[in-house]
């Protein structure tokens, strides 16, 4: 039986695309790795790639292109809307087949301990995690970038790997292993960010809203519009529905409108039927309905 792990790292890059290919084709290179998607925003400046194959492979390209990211972004010059403190800001491993979350955190510290040694911090986060403190990315991340110069000094952030001194050109890098999640933004036609981040806060459970959504208002400059940007860290028990139409309860307070919405990277089918049989109102519905699914069973 085939072993195979996802990994979704995300470059802080996302508008020149010499650099973002270049990233990329460190990943092409190696065989028995499976490029699923890669997606960068001008906005955000940041690129998410997906990719999956055995575990061997997917060390070598989340190495591999984590090394070619750190030769080619500066961080003391980056800008963009989403929290970032890296060139290669998050490296979250997942198992899909035949593979444990202990056989990926062995993979997410291998990877970690190799970019320490490039002199640049690593935190393993989410089940790879330390400490309590680290479970959670937005803890880890907190500060971003530019905060980090003065966090890295304290002894409760002292890296996993590598020095503890911020790396002025490449930042520092988050290392994790988590179960399937979705990545969903809603698009709003307002420009004020503070509403956006007013509904995020609403909406993601810190807030007291939704049980298992991660949420953060963003100004999508080149729209002239604004962003709440989710993670859905369990998408069975928090429904893509459920998110977005809590986002359109909380806009309609500030008179704004949701005007589209984006999936980043891959999501689960079940994820995307769970909102067609919900908006579709679909009775007695059977993912064994789905013939590219039947099909594929039958392989």
């Amino acid at each position: 039986m085939k072993k195979l792990i996802e990994c979704v790292p995300n470059f802080s890059e996302g508008r020149n695309t010499g650099i973002v290919e270049e990233i990329i084709d460190e990943v092409r290179k190696i065989e028995g790795i499976t490029i699923l998607d890669y997606s960068s925003d001008k906005d955000h400046n940041r690129t998410v790639l997906t990719m999956i194959g055995s575990p061997e492979r997917i060390k070598e390209a989340a190495i591999n292109s984590a090394r070619k990211a750190a030769e080619l972004i500066d961080m003391s010059k980056h800008e963009g809307a989403h929290p970032r403190m890296g060139a290669t800001d998050v490296i979250p491993f997942t198992p899909v087949a035949h593979v444990t979350i202990e056989e990926c955190i062995e993979v997410a510290k291998e990877v970690g301990a190799e970019i320490g040694n490039w002199e640049i911090p690593v935190y393993l986060y989410e089940d790879a995690a330390t400490t309590p403190d680290r479970k959670n990315l937005a803890s880890v991340r907190k500060g971003q970038y530019e905060g980090f110069f003065e966090k890295i000094n304290k002894e409760e952030w002292k890296p996993d790997f590598g020095p503890q001194a911020m790396n002025a050109k490449s930042g520092c890098t988050a290392v994790g292993v988590r179960v399937p999640l979705v990545a969903y933004n809603i698009n709003l036609d307002t420009p004020d960010v503070e509403i956006a981040d007013k509904i995020a806060k609403k909406v993601r459970h810190l807030g007291g809203g939704l049980v298992y959504v991660k949420a953060i208002g963003l100004k999508l400059e080149e729209r002239n519009q604004t962003q709440v940007s989710m993670n859905l860290v369990n998408y069975e028990k928090t429904a893509i529905y459920q998110a977005f139409e809590m986002v359109k309860i909380e806009a309609k307070r500030y008179g704004a409108n949701v005007v589209g919405s984006e999936v980043i990277g891959t999501v689960p089918m079940k994820s995307l039927l769970d909102a067609a049989e919900y908006y579709l109102q679909i009775e007695n519905f059977s993912m064994e309905q789905i013939l590219e699914k039947r099909l594929l069973d039958e392989q």
